[in-house]
């Protein structure tokens, strides 16, 4: 058994806490501490910071404010209202639409699948986009 400080392997205390562990569990404790001396060391040796010029959405993420209650409730508003004429096309209708417009599969994929023909397929996308296409239009009047 080994008598640690605690205050030396964690920054949250700031009083000196003596524990006595295992053996085992000093010399984890001590490994992780030179690993990350090391560590530490290797960042300053390389100028291995981190830049926000990477474009890797860092520096988005930083900028980016929390959405606010009024915009939420403005963007659900707004989402049931595009939303609501594909939800009043018939399921395979929408099944289709979605299928073939938002993600782009190709409607010989989609006729395979369901086991139809490929006319049946064309035409209710078709007639789909057309009620779709309507409703929109009477939208913005």
């Amino acid at each position: 058994m080994k008598i640690i400080n605690l205050r030396e392997y964690y920054p949250f205390y700031s009083t000196d806490v003596f524990l006595e562990v295992p053996d085992e569990v000093a010399l984890i404790l001590e490994d992780d501490k030179r690993r990350q001396i090391n560590y530490e060391q290797y960042i300053r040796d390389n100028k291995a910071f981190y830049s926000l010029d990477t474009g890797d959405g860092i520096e988005a993420s930083a900028l980016r404010k929390p959405e606010q209650p009024d915009e939420a409730m403005f963007r659900r508003e707004r989402d049931e209202l595009l939303y609501a004429p594909l939800a009043s096309l018939p399921e395979k209708q929408r099944q289709r639409i979605y299928a073939h417009v938002v993600m782009g599969v190709q409607q010989a994929d989609i006729v395979k699948e369901e086991g139809v023909c490929k006319s049946a397929v064309s035409e209710s996308i078709s007639d789909g986009l057309k009620k779709l296409r309507d409703f929109l239009k009477n939208f913005r009047k």
